[in-house]
């Protein structure tokens, strides 16, 4: 697994110009290739008047899978340097739609390519993007009386706070870089006096910081 990838930090839309064409490049998160598909359909439905709805868009912590389209555009032209924009950036679980709307001057191959490229790289830099990190899966059991100062100090302390469940005991399901594992473990025993438990699951992906 990745130790960490970065991903678009919102969905959201960014327009520019270029040689009187409207180039609206939409990014948005997404999980699974068919929340990207979704995301697609959504947008060309939306632009169905448009001069093309071209696409790229980026699945798995390790960029497992790759699509995109040039939607009517010469091969090669809109959809790749989407693409290669997405992995320049080193982005991650992101999809990305730029509606072109033709203003009546023709862009050329290499024009085509800096606007479509472009496009998707400006709308990067103006909605932000965001690392997230793979963490352990731990969950912390503590009785009622500590659970409360527990969560605060687990969030005060700037741990990832997952979930929190009340019933005959609290569990606290937290996220954990691996190589925080055992400090966390004597810290846990110092500030619950030893009565709380810790055990390890599986990974996952945590937010880290916001770039902008």
């Amino acid at each position: 697994m990745q130790d960490e990838y970065r991903t678009v930090a919102r969905a959201g839309v960014h327009e520019t110009e270029v040689n009187r064409s409207r180039f609206l490049c939409a990014l948005a998160p997404a999980a699974t290739e068919r929340e990207a598909q979704d995301f697609v359909a959504t947008v060309r439905r939306e632009h169905a008047d448009a001069t093309h709805n071209c696409f790229a868009y980026v699945i798995g912590a390790d960029a497992a899978i790759q699509r995109a389209s040039d939607d009517g555009e010469p091969g090669g032209t809109a959809g790749v340097p989407m693409l290669q924009m997405l992995l320049r950036r080193d982005m991650r679980y992101v999809v990305a739609v730029v509606t072109r709307y033709y203003g009546g001057v023709k862009l050329g191959a290499g024009g085509l390519i800096r606007a479509y490229g472009g496009a998707v790289g400006e709308a990067l830099d103006t909605l932000g993007t965001l690392t997230r990190r793979r963490f352990r899966l731990a969950t912390v059991t503590v009785d009622h009386q500590r659970a409360g100062k527990l969560e605060n100090e687990l969030r005060a302390t700037g741990r990832e706070v997952r979930e929190v469940r009340y019933a005959e005991a609290v569990t606290i399901e937290i996220g954990l870089p691996d190589a925080d594992v055992d400090r966390f473990r004597a810290w846990l025993a110092d500030a619950t006096a030893g009565t709380a438990a810790c055990e390890l699951g599986g990974e996952a992906y945590g937010d880290g910081h916001q770039v902008t």
